[in-house]
């Protein structure tokens, strides 16, 4: 590669783990099951080879021991040089793949979301999130940067047009995709696209753009609750359908096109919500996921496990595949690894698999537990001697976006502030490490932050509080029976937002604090016993949370029509503020507001939530009954016991409902 040998510094890898199909069968008959009939086995090989090549230590420039938070990635043409966005610094970092160094940092103007690069590798675009969300520019020559071009709230995931002259951005907090003429500067549209667009991927004849919707739409008390990929029509943004995802999907992360434009992979995790949360093993709470679609039929071919039978990969986030499309490869942002997948083994072992068995033969799992294609969803053993877990390398943690170059896979550790590279022509493939910069002085609320997305301190790491919480403490969109007030009575999940501010904790109450409720969660939903001081930093983390700014608050301004919906909100004859007082919009008390669902027991009353940036955190009521908050003021209002709403015109009502979406 060019670099003195003399200035390599091998860094320890952790041995990595390739599943063996050895004692398959005797699992199988010893019954061991997940659900209706899962079965798994993993087994170990320990690699102890690191990759010799020259990854000299960092001349990084000096970052004064500051949080950089590198998530986003893309490589230049020449597979010599990665860009990589720091969110935390405000920053994209130029790493010298050859060197194995930082040689120079760019600051943009918001936190950098996404990357996407010109197919000469002469322009780079930085989506920037922030309320007024925009795209920077850069020439990579100069590193002079152009106008920035318009975007959303909560800009991310640009993906450029086959021939280079779109840009396409997930505006995550608007709902919405914009398509940016690039030769013109312009903003030729900006469409629907379901709910918290994160990641886009556009079809090979680029008419069609694949979108992963981060969370669910809808009630989450119904049969089925999953995220879809939303389509549209490239050229108008027309919505074209939703690529369904199996029941439970959600959290959806990246999506990435096979080189051959076949095919589109999406990670996210694939939750277990119809089941009590009683324990962990064998996914019975919570699985992660890899789901294949096919590009051109817009369809689901299906979707994989990446957990083994006794180890969680808790927390899948970024894609990428080798330019030949014979290895996908996939981030396990909990767990602190790389999944190495034979995509050719895969897709062959899917097409192996029919549809249903034929008529009078009997299932037998001697062999496979998966004996049809609907099967696969609940098969922890579909990727046994297929797929190699890579651990990220010595206190890498939270690898995030991922990219392929030079025939190595990427990954940026949002927590360590490094790159983990794996060489993919290595026998046993092994990471070593990049530094971005010195390392960062780790603040308690820092640590807390880590913890709270760590899945290494839960059992066999299936999941983490980011699992149900999201990275930044939110929620997931569906209902969970948690056992903190009895079985069979399954609650939404809720924002963590002021959480520490306004107790007590849970739907029901039943944790005095949310202290209470973060000691309670690491026992009792990740199934640990951990130091008090975990606990603690969890706690601070979450009391750092700072709401956004809504959507609807354009320019910072409410508009008209949600000022006057604050003049009915705030009207006694209404009555909203009786119980949402402003401030936290909470009084802090319990109440039976009519609200009761089909699970609920008489006389069971409801920890009043805060309001405050209610605009993200739907479905609503504590069973997530309420789709909408329409649905919140008339369908479960019909008795006037949340609010006197039932005589609101149609036009009050939107009012009201555009102050609370500003909240």
């Amino acid at each position: 590669m060019g670099a003195d040998f003399d200035r390599i510094r091998f860094v320890p890898a952790d041995p990595g783990q390739v599943e063996t199909e050895d004692g398959l069968r005797s699992i199988a008959n010893r019954g061991w099951h997940m659900k209706r009939g899962l079965l798994a086995l993993s087994g170990a090989l320990v690699v102890l080879l690191a990759w010799a090549a020259a990854l000299a230590a960092p001349d990084a420039p000096a970052a004064g021991g500051m949080t950089l938070s590198p998530s986003v990635l893309v490589a230049a043409p020449d597979g010599k040089t990665v860009y990589v966005g720091c969110e935390t610094a405000g920053l994209v970092a130029v790493v010298d793949g050859a060197a194995g160094k930082v040689v120079r940092t760019v600051p943009v103007p918001a936190k950098p979301t996404g990357l996407a690069l010109a197919a000469d590798g002469r322009t780079l675009y930085v989506t920037c999130a922030a309320p007024a969300g925009s795209v920077c520019v850069l020439d990579t020559a100069s590193w002079k940067a152009a106008a920035p071009l318009p975007a959303g709230w909560g800009a991310t995931g640009p993906v450029l047009a086959p021939d280079g002259k779109t840009l396409y951005v997930c505006n995550r907090f608007e709902d919405t995709v914009s398509a940016i003429d690039l030769p013109a500067g312009t903003e030729r549209y900006r469409v629907p696209a379901g709910r918290q667009p994160i990641s886009a991927a556009v079809t090979a004849d680029g008419r069609a753009l694949l979108v992963a919707n981060h969370l669910p739409v809808g009630p989450s008390d119904a049969d089925v609750v999953a995220a879809t990929v939303t389509v549209l029509e490239a050229a108008d943004g027309k919505a074209a359908g939703a690529i369904a995802l199996p029941n439970g999907s959600t959290t959806l992360r990246d999506i990435r096109l096979s080189p051959d434009g076949r095919l589109a992979a999406v990670a996210h995790v694939l939750a277990r919500f119809h089941l009590p949360t009683t324990q962990l093993d064998r996914g019975w709470m919570s699985t992660n996921a890899v789901t294949l679609v096919d590009a051109a039929a817009r369809k689901r071919i299906n979707t994989v496990l990446l957990d083994n039978i006794d180890r969680g990969a808790a927390n899948p986030w970024g894609v990428a595949w080798t330019p030949d499309g014979k290895t996908l490869a996939v981030t396990h942002a909990g767990t602190h690894e790389v999944s190495l997948i034979d995509a050719s083994a895969l897709l062959d072992k899917l097409a192996k698999l029919p549809d249903k068995l034929p008529e009078g033969k009997a299932a037998d799992y001697s062999d496979s537990p998966s004996r049809t294609a609907a099967d696969v969803p609940n098969d922890l053993s579909f990727l046994v001697g297929i797929r190699r877990r890579v651990p990220a390398g010595e206190r890498a943690r939270g690898p995030r976006g991922l990219v392929v170059t030079g025939g190595r896979a990427v990954a940026a550790n949002y927590f360590s502030d490094t790159l983990s590279v794996i060489d993919l022509s290595a026998p046993a493939p092994a990471a070593s490490v990049i530094p971005l910069g010195p390392p960062p002085a780790e603040s308690v609320v820092r640590k807390g932050e880590f913890l709270f997305n760590d899945a290494g301190i839960c059992f066999q790491g299936w999941q983490s509080c980011a699992t149900c919480h999201g990275e930044d403490g939110r929620v997931d969109g569906l209902n969970w029976d948690l056992l903190n007030d009895g079985i069979g009575n399954p609650k939404n999940s809720k924002s963590m937002l002021f959480s520490h501010k306004t107790p007590p904790a849970m739907s029901m109450g039943v944790r005095d604090t949310a202290e209470t409720a973060v000691r309670a969660g690491i026992r009792h939903i990740l199934f640990a016993v951990r130091p008090e001081e975990e606990a603690v930093a969890i706690d601070e983390y979450l009391k750092s949370l700072l709401p956004l700014p809504s959507p609807a608050m354009a320019g910072g301004k409410r508009s008209d029509a949600a000022l006057r919906g604050e003049r009915i909100f705030s009207d006694p004859a209404v009555g909203c503020a009786n119980c949402h007082p402003a401030g936290l919009y909470t009084d802090l008390k319990h109440h039976d507001v009519g609200t009761r669902g089909k699970y609920d027991r008489e006389g069971d009353a409801f920890d009043t939530p805060s309001l405050v940036e209610i605009w993200r955190t739907g479905p609503y009521l504590h069973d997530g009954s309420a789709a909408t908050l329409r649905d919140v003021l008339t369908v479960r209002n019909k008795e006037d016991r949340h609010g006197k709403t039932s005589k609101l015109s149609q036009e009050q009502l939107d009012d009201l409902i555009a102050f609370l979406l500003s909240l």
